[in-house]
């Protein structure tokens, strides 16, 4: 199977997901749009995993790629292709759907518990997942769910967490693919956020904890990257 990658900015790698599409045999290929808005045709690729970024999906006039890319989202997902957005990339496929995104109550930064929804529970791409688990994240944005979208996931922090649209696009707002380098790597470069006190901002010492352990978080995202591929192969959209 072929995974393609829209990257936005060099320290927000796919992280771990690289690691499974390894261990599963696909080949991955990237749009690095730090370093130039290409775009493949969507006939060269079986999945697009979208990354996220600090910027916001209306920040167009800073960065001028935004503009392109958002026309290839929507090209992939009228094309009928399984789509995953991680973070930003889940709130440039909601926008992409029509749906709002707009800042949260709360930034949310560090680790905190994601819930499903009881539409989450019967997801046949989900249903693998425990009914609540720790995740990552890092946004100050949310996104509303897209009319004929369903509501997965939640924390308490932010309400919409994960959306479902026509059984093959899927937005993450939490990180399940970080590892301990590719944190670090956020907070090299955005440790400023961690400086605002809120009750949803943990401290760097908390988030860069050398006991945490992460094999919890990456077997979910494995469980949920297979289940999801396997639910596209058993429907046909992917053949491979």
């Amino acid at each position: 199977m072929r995974v393609h990658y829209l990257v936005h900015v060099p320290f927000e790698t796919p992280a771990k997901i690289n690691d499974w599409a390894g261990d599963r045999g696909h080949e991955e290929t990237y749009s690095r749009l730090y370093e130039e808005a290409a775009f493949p045709s969507t006939d060269g690729f079986d999945l697009l995993i979208i990354m996220g970024g600090p910027m916001g999906v209306h920040d167009e006039e800073k960065y001028a790629w935004l503009g392109a890319e958002k026309q290839f989202i929507k090209e992939a997902v009228q094309g009928g292709k399984p789509v995953v957005g991680i973070c930003l990339g889940a709130q440039l496929l909601a926008h992409s759907l029509g749906a709002a995104v707009r800042k949260n109550r709360f930034k949310e930064i560090g680790f905190f518990q994601v819930a499903l929804t009881p539409i989450g529970w019967n997801s046949p791409i989900f249903k693998g997942l425990p009914g609540t688990f720790d995740a990552f994240h890092w946004h100050g944005d949310t996104f509303e769910i897209p009319a004929e979208g369903y509501h997965i996931a939640s924390s308490e922090a932010c309400p919409n967490q994960a959306f479902v649209y026509d059984d093959r696009v899927v937005g993450l707002q939490f990180h399940i693919e970080s590892t301990r380098q590719s944190i670090e790597a956020l907070v090299k470069n955005c440790g400023d956020e961690l400086r605002e006190e809120d009750h949803y901002i943990q401290k760097p010492e908390v988030i860069l904890d050398e006991g945490r352990d992460f094999s919890q978080m990456h077997s979910i995202l494995y469980t949920f990257l297979d289940g999801f591929v396997d639910h596209q192969r058993e429907k046909g959209v992917i053949r491979v």
